[in-house]
């Protein structure tokens, strides 16, 4: 089995006497995509705010690499290795593509002593964009403004931010929206292409997209894990079916 790099135990959030997430436990391999599916107000988006440390959990415990982070914040769980995405773009449109990665680079790399020194010249900033535009694609594009990019391409940007902290999990909050269909493919392919050496927790609703590039799935329904497994056990899951799926799109997606 692969490294867990990510995982829950019981973990909840309530908000007043409403259970957003109760008792979820789920596992983030390195190596794997793993899904979440739900309808809306399933917890979908409660749990990766969970994870990434944007929310406080009520009760439960967050491990990464085996170390408990419950109560770590969201800063401090990106220094570590956590890095994620949210469902609107968010990248500074006035700067460069290179400048907006740059930034994120340099807010992991300390450089005591430097302070009057030319940033764009410190080699490990450097490597660090090169990787991060080469993952994400935009080697092409790394000098035109942000603004003048495509809805595609600035999805594609959000991505080489995250990828320039260096994380080991990437928590992506509904990656393609607003896509079209060359652009969706092209992000899937990408991710195919960061899978190796992250653990990828992706919440879309696309489920084409998802059950073509998902190694393992867990629904969601009024907060709680309806059933996890591999896209074949949630496609024949007569429990899934019923609550989310719908007989028939399970049948045909």
């Amino acid at each position: 089995m692969s490294e867990v790099l990510l995982k829950t135990v019981e973990l909840r959030r309530t908000f007043g006497g409403l259970a957003a997430n109760d008792r979820v436990s789920i596992e983030l391999r390195r190596g794997e995509v793993h899904a979440l599916l739900g309808p809306n107000g399933a917890g979908k988006s409660t749990l990766i705010n969970l994870l990434s440390g944007d929310l406080a959990a009520s009760s439960g415990q967050v491990f990464y690499r085996g170390q408990d982070i419950t109560g770590l914040t969201p800063h401090e769980r990106s220094l570590i290795g956590i890095g994620r995405s949210y469902q609107k773009t968010n990248i500074f449109p006035g700067f460069s593509v290179r400048e907006n990665v740059r930034l994120a680079a340099q807010s992991r790399q300390p450089r005591a002593g430097r302070i009057f020194s030319d940033a764009t010249a410190f080699a490990p900033y450097r490597q660090a964009v090169d990787d991060a535009l080469a993952a994400a694609r935009l080697g092409d594009v790394a000098e035109r403004r942000a603004s003048e990019l495509s809805h595609g391409q600035q999805r594609q940007l959000e991505l080489a931010i995250v990828l320039a902290t260096r994380p080991q999990v990437l928590l992506l909050d509904e990656p393609l929206a607003g896509m079209g269909h060359e652009e969706s493919l092209r992000m899937l392919d990408m991710l195919r292409g960061l899978v190796a050496s992250h653990a990828i927790l992706l919440v879309e609703h696309d489920m084409d997209a998802v059950f073509s590039i998902a190694d393992v799935l867990t629904v969601m329904v009024n907060g709680v894990v309806l059933r996890t497994g591999t896209p074949e056990q949630i496609r024949s899951s007569p429990e899934v079916q019923q609550a989310y799926l719908g007989s028939e799109e399970a049948a045909h997606g």
